[in-house]
C-alpha cells in the first residue's frame, strides 16, 4: 500500500500585537507604583519604615519613680522603699529548652507549667514573670543569660517598725501605690511619677545599650509624722503585755502632745508585719484605736460635771445625795456598787458614782448637755483623715428619754473611738481648749476651741488628780516622780441591742498635772482573767507607758520621786 507523504501544516498562532503592549504596559505601571510606594516611604513617610526598623531592636521602657519615704518627727525611717528586680519576659524572643525553664521556675519559685504559659504566650509583647525578686534570687536569673528574660528595676516598701505601728502607717501593694493606713491617705504626696528610657536590644530581646533618658522619674515628697518612735515602741510594749496578760481580746493606747495636739503614739494590738503579709487576719489590720467604737463607760462623767460647772448649777464642793446607792428613774434603776448617802462633786468624780453623775444630768436641759458633749468632739470626727475613722455616736437631744440623759452622764448611749477619748481631754490639760489631733508634725501648735472656761477646766483638773490617789478608783496609774490626773471607765459591750457581760476596761488622763504634756488614752477590749474594771486592768498600762515616755521626752518631774502611794488592798471600783 502506498502512502502518499503530506507536508507538515502550519499551526504557529499569531498573536495580536496589542496583547504584547498591554502587558508591557502592565508591567511598567508595577514597577512605577513600587518605586512610588518606595520613595513615599523613603521620602514622604520614612517615619513609618525608621518605626518598624527601630522596633527590630529599639525600645522604650519605663522606669519606676521612688517613693517618697515617711519618718517619724525626728527622721527616724517608718516606711522606706528599697530596689528590687522584677523579672519579665518578651514571648516573641524567648529561646530556652526544658531544662533552662525548670531551672528559672524553681528560681523563681513557680510551677514550670504557670511559666510556660507566660512565657509563650505570643498574644503579648510582655508579660511579668515574677515581680519584686530579693537580690540574690535575681541574680541567680541573670546567670542563666536567658534569651527573651530580662530585669526591670522596681521599689519595694519596707517598714523598720515592723508590726509596733503596722495599722497606722498602713502598707503598699505591688506596685507601690498605698494600700492601707496613711500610705494610702498619703498617696498623692508619697508616690512618685515614673519616668522612660530607651534602650537598644539585641536579637534576643537582652539589652545591650542604655540609649538614652526620655523622661527622668521623679521621686515622691517625704512627709514626717508626729509619731515619736521612742514612745510608739514604748506604748506597743506595754499594751502587748497587757493583753497577754488579761487575756483580752485586743487593746489599744493613744498618746497626745497636749499642747499640740500631735498624736505621738498610736498602738494596736494585736498587730501584723507589713514586711510579710502572708497570712494575716482583718482583725490585726484594725486601726481599733480611730476605726472601733466602744461605750466610753465613766470616762464621761468629767464632761457631765464641766457642763453643770458651767452652768452655775454645782461646785466642786457641792453635796449631793447619792441616794445610798440607788437612783430610780421612771421604771428603770441606777445603782452604785459602793452605796454613799452623801457626797461633795469632786467625790463623784472620785469615786466614779452613777447616781451622782446621773443626778447632775437631769439637772441640766437634754440640749444644754447635748450641745456641751459636742462641742467637746463627740459624735465626730477627729480631723485626723485617717482612712475610715469612725465618727462614734451622739444621738439628738430631742430623741432623749430621761433615763438615758442619766446614763449618758455615765457614758452609756453613747459611742466614741479611742482617739476621740484622748482629744476630748486635752480640754482639761489646756484650760478648756479643745486641740485638734494631727498624725502630721506640725511646724507649730494649732489653734484650739474654747469649750470650758479656765476655773472649769482648772477645777476638773483638781478632781481627776483625786482618781488617782487613795479612795479612787485608779491609785495604780500613779507615776513616780509626776502628778497625774486621769479617770477609768468600765462598760458592759453591747451587742444585738441588750448589754452581755463583757467589759470594755479603759483609762485616760494626762501628766505632768501641773503643766500637761502628754495625754494618755488606754483601752483593753474584753480582758478575760479575772479582772475586768479600768482601775486595775488600764490604769497600770497608762502608768508604765506614761512614766517611760515622760521619761523618753525629758520631761521634767513635778512631784518627788517617793511621790507613789501604794493603793490598799480595797480599790474603789467605778460603777459598770
Amino acid at each position: 500500500m502506498n502512502y502518499a507523504a503530506s507536508a507538515p501544516s502550519d499551526i504557529t498562532a499569531k498573536l495580536p500585537g496589542w496583547r504584547a503592549t498591554a502587558l508591557f504596559v502592565l508591567l511598567l505601571a508595577g514597577l512605577a507604583g513600587l518605586a512610588g510606594r518606595g520613595a513615599y516611604l523613603q521620602v514622604v513617610h520614612n517615619d513609618f519604615l525608621q518605626e518598624k526598623g527601630n522596633a527590630r531592636y529599639s525600645r522604650v521602657i519605663e522606669v519606676s519613680a521612688h517613693r517618697g519615704m515617711i519618718t517619724d518627727r525626728n527622721g527616724i525611717p517608718l516606711a522606706v522603699s528599697t530596689p528590687v528586680e522584677s523579672v519579665w519576659a518578651s514571648p516573641a524572643n524567648v529561646e530556652i529548652d526544658s531544662q533552662q525553664t525548670r531551672q528559672l521556675a524553681q528560681i523563681l519559685g513557680m510551677g514550670a507549667g504557670e511559666l510556660k504559659n507566660r512565657l509563650f504566650d505570643t498574644s503579648r509583647d510582655f508579660v511579668y514573670l515574677k515581680r519584686q525578686l530579693p537580690p540574690d534570687q535575681a541574680e541567680k536569673v541573670v546567670r542563666l543569660n536567658l534569651p527573651g528574660i530580662s530585669l526591670q528595676r522596681e521599689y519595694r516598701r519596707y517598714y523598720p517598725t515592723g508590726e509596733v505601728a503596722a495599722q497606722t502607717l498602713g502598707f503598699t501593694g505591688q506596685d507601690d501605690n498605698g494600700q492601707e493606713g496613711l500610705e494610702f491617705a498619703l498617696q498623692e504626696r508619697l508616690v512618685g511619677k515614673h519616668g522612660s528610657q530607651r534602650v537598644i536590644k539585641d536579637r534576643h530581646g537582652r539589652i545591650v545599650e542604655d540609649a538614652g533618658s526620655l523622661r527622668a522619674p521623679k521621686p515622691g515628697s517625704d512627709i514626717a509624722l508626729s509619731l515619736d518612735s521612742k514612745v510608739q515602741h514604748l506604748a506597743y510594749r506595754e499594751l502587748e503585755n497587757a493583753v497577754r496578760q488579761h487575756k483580752a481580746r485586743a487593746g489599744a493606747v493613744v498618746i497626745l502632745d497636749a499642747k499640740s495636739g500631735e498624736v505621738l503614739a498610736l498602738a494596736n494590738y494585736p498587730a501584723y508585719n507589713p514586711n510579710n503579709r502572708g497570712r494575716i487576719s482583718s482583725q490585726a489590720m484594725r486601726n481599733r484605736a480611730i476605726i472601733d467604737l466602744f461605750e466610753p463607760g465613766s470616762t464621761m462623767k468629767p464632761f457631765t460635771v464641766a457642763a453643770a460647772l458651767e452652768q452655775g448649777k454645782v461646785q466642786p464642793e457641792t453635796v449631793i445625795n447619792t441616794e445610798h446607792g440607788v437612783l430610780s428613774v421612771g421604771n428603770r434603776k441606777i445603782h452604785d456598787s459602793h452605796p454613799e448617802s452623801m457626797l461633795t462633786v469632786a467625790q463623784i468624780i472620785q469615786k466614779s458614782s452613777n447616781v451622782g453623775a446621773a443626778k447632775i444630768a437631769l439637772s441640766l436641759e437634754s440640749q444644754t448637755l447635748w450641745q456641751s458633749l459636742a462641742n467637746s468632739g463627740f459624735g465626730a470626727q477627729t480631723g485626723s483623715n485617717f482612712p475610715g475613722e469612725a465618727p462614734g455616736k451622739l444621738r439628738d437631744a430631742e430623741t432623749w428619754r430621761p433615763i438615758e440623759q442619766a446614763t449618758m452622764a455615765y457614758g452609756h448611749g453613747i459611742s466614741v473611738n479611742l482617739l476621740q477619748l484622748a482629744r476630748a481631754y486635752t480640754i482639761f490639760a489646756n484650760n478648756g481648749e479643745l486641740k485638734p489631733v494631727s498624725l502630721l508634725k506640725l511646724d507649730m501648735p494649732a489653734i484650739g476651741k474654747k469649750v470650758f472656761s479656765d476655773s472649769t477646766a482648772r477645777a476638773l483638773r483638781g478632781m481627776l488628780e483625786l482618781v488617782v490617789q487613795p479612795g479612787g478608783t485608779a491609785p495604780l496609774a500613779q507615776v513616780a516622780g509626776y502628778r497625774v490626773a486621769g479617770k477609768t471607765g468600765t462598760a458592759h459591750k453591747l451587742e444585738n441591742g441588750r448589754y452581755v457581760d463583757r467589759y470594755v476596761a479603759s483609762f485616760v488622763g494626762f501628766a505632768p498635772a501641773s503643766n500637761p504634756r502628754l495625754v494618755v488614752a488606754v483601752m483593753i477590749d474584753e480582758p478575760d482573767n479575772g479582772q475586768h474594771y479600768g482601775g486595775l486592768v488600764a490604769a497600770p498600762v497608762f502608768s508604765k507607758v506614761t512614766g517611760a515616755a515622760l521619761h523618753a521626752l525629758n520631761v521634767p518631774n513635778d512631784a518627788p520621786l517617793d511621790n507613789v502611794i501604794a493603793p490598799s488592798a480595797d480599790i474603789v471600783r467605778e460603777e459598770v
